[in-house]
């Protein structure tokens, strides 16, 4: 029996790649296409109970500040100019009020960036370890996503999701959550890695931002134009993330257990930026929202 679309429930689907879990478990996972709204999503799909299972590693460098070695100076090197390159594309709209929140803050460095910017700033977190390091970064509860509904309507003028929308395994509770909680012509800006770059296409299976089964969803321009088009939001912008691709070539490079994975990543992100100055797929993309 086929598995159905986490979005659209049709059972029109085909496999799409067949890929281990090279972050943690090396267990076998299948990405399946869904012909009709063409997201790809992880099969099988971990239960609630046992997602959390495949975060526990002191590698999850989302999370993981402490860290060494060279990728993760690289990381949080790139992650500081990344930081203030997300502000720029939230702060280009300017709010009248600057009310945000940011859905999957980690350990809360946006936040405190658009704080101490002049936001005023709100964010959950389903880790209990990175939401302690976060409130005490940032002076300020941080929810857990248990506690999203207590939120009133109507609160934020800006809503962010850094590469967050591919974890999430409830679509459609999460953007009618999205739809709820925004301001008349806020905005929702998504940052989700994109399958159709060059990065993805050369490294097949090996492609780190697959990251199954953490990642649940996986995105395409059409994916996501297809998905929001039944929604309140209207898709106004798409802009680059172009530091991810070096990022995920090297981790790339190290799932493939290649010795040189720093040269050969950077190599490869640069390719993939150079031809997506022409195709516009870049390895992570910003999918830039006002609400109708």
């Amino acid at each position: 029996m086929k598995d159905k679309c986490p979005w659209c429930n049709s059972v029109n689907n085909s496999v799409f790649l067949e890929l281990k879990d090279y972050f943690l478990t090396q267990e076998d996972f299948k990405i399946t296409e869904c012909h009709d709204c063409k997201l790809l999503f992880t099969t099988p799909c971990p239960s609630t109970s046992q997602i959390g299972n495949y975060y526990k590693s002191n590698d999850y460098l989302s999370h993981n500040e402490q860290k060494k070695g060279l990728v993760p100076l690289i990381y949080r090197k790139v992650k500081k100019i990344n930081i203030k390159n997300k502000f720029n594309m939230i702060d280009h709209y300017r709010a009248i009020n600057k009310n945000i929140l940011d859905i999957g803050c980690g350990v809360g460095d946006f936040l405190l960036y658009a704080k101490n910017n002049g936001y005023n700033v709100v964010g959950i977190e389903p880790d209990s370890e990175a939401r302690e390091i976060a409130e005490k970064k940032l002076n300020t509860k941080i929810f857990s996503p248990d506690e999203l509904n207590n939120i009133p309507d109507e609160s934020f003028d800006v809503i962010t999701m850094w590469h967050v929308l591919e974890h999430v395994s409830d679509l459609k509770t999460e953007i009618s959550h999205l739809e709820r909680l925004l301001k008349s012509n806020g905005q929702l800006i998504l940052a989700l890695p994109n399958y159709k770059s060059y990065d993805a296409e050369y490294y097949r299976d090996k492609w780190a931002a697959y990251d199954v089964p953490r990642h649940l969803n996986h995105f395409s321009k059409t994916s996501i134009k297809n998905i929001f088009e039944k929604t309140n939001f209207e898709l106004i912008d798409i802009k680059p993330l172009k530091w991810d691709s070096y990022y995920i070539s090297m981790l790339s490079e190290k799932y493939k257990n290649n010795k040189n994975s720093f040269i050969n990543g950077i190599i490869t992100g640069c390719k993939s930026n150079s031809k997506a100055k022409k195709t516009g797929e870049f390895s992570s993309l910003v999918y830039i929202f006002n609400i109708k």
